[in-house]
């Protein structure tokens, strides 16, 4: 195994604290006691307490956490279905201009998408909240599910759908019963994806939000416009540990299920 060099060691250390430096000061001020954010005047849980009593915040974070998960499950759905037509299906016409329509908003600017949305959700006349917001996030966060389970679905042996078909099964159920279970952690993951972006998206959301539907994100580039609150540094560091602990659990799911493919593997082969 090789060794680090004292180059790659110190490419190592300042990237990771360029990413991560600014989130601790960030953790670490969300418990300043001052109301200046830049003075530290003691350790205190105060913000927290007021975030808790802050209506328009805990509105926009409902908003946002509602938009995130359906439209985070409904990517999951639509993108592992798009990802098994591309990997699994025969050629048909149209597949060229369906794969790349599919993976067309990874290269899309933001703006772009926001706008055409916006200009599609006027032209249909559909009003905008948190419908619409769901629908665009859907739009964009789609392909990233599809490129996730893909590349799960490439590397997937075909013989194990093919053995459960010749055993009876019916393609559904081949699916549900083999070809789901392997490739769980590659669609958890997918999920997981399409969550964060909702949580994060600014450009998009900005374009199809309402006046009764206003995303967190929305929100926080509003309120620091006329400065940085300590609420806010309180909000940021409670929607990292959110993250964070999302990433943790997938990240364990995803082993679990490694683990236990390996000992279906091994089972299997010892009793051939």
């Amino acid at each position: 195994m090789n060794r680090l060099s004292w180059f790659n060691t110190v490419s190592l250390t300042l990237g990771f604290a360029f990413l991560y430096i600014p989130m601790l000061i960030l953790v670490i001020y969300s418990f300043n006691a001052s109301k200046l954010v830049t003075v530290w005047a003691g350790f205190s849980t105060r913000w927290y307490g007021e975030l808790l009593h802050n209506e328009a915040f805990l509105d926009a974070a409902w908003v946002t956490l509602k938009v995130a998960v359906f439209s985070s499950s409904i990517a999951t759905v639509l993108g592992t279905m798009a990802a098994y037509v591309l990997v699994r299906g025969s050629r048909f016409p149209g597949r060229t201009l369906f794969s790349g329509m599919i993976y067309a908003p990874l290269v899309m600017p933001e703006v772009i998408t926001g706008l055409s949305l916006l200009l599609l959700f006027i032209g249909i006349g559909l009003d905008r909240g948190v419908l619409t917001i769901v629908l665009a996030h859907t739009t964009f966060s789609m392909c990233y599910v599809s490129v996730v389970v893909s590349s799960r679905l490439i590397s997937f042996d075909k013989s194990l759908e093919e053995a459960a078909l010749d055993l009876g099964c019916s393609p559904a159920q081949a699916f549900r019963l083999v070809t789901l279970p392997i490739i769980a952690p590659a669609v958890i993951s997918g999920w997981l994806l399409a969550f964060t972006l909702s949580l994060d998206d600014l450009v998009i959301a900005s374009f199809t939000a309402g006046p009764s539907a206003t995303t967190l994100p929305i929100k926080i580039f509003s309120s620091i416009r006329l400065g940085v609150s300590p609420e806010i540094n309180a909000l940021s560091t409670v929607m990292i540990a959110i993250v964070a602990v999302g990433v943790i659990a997938a990240s364990l799911v995803s082993k679990r299920s490694l683990v236990r493919q390996k000992k279906d593997e091994q089972a299997a082969e010892r009793a051939q």
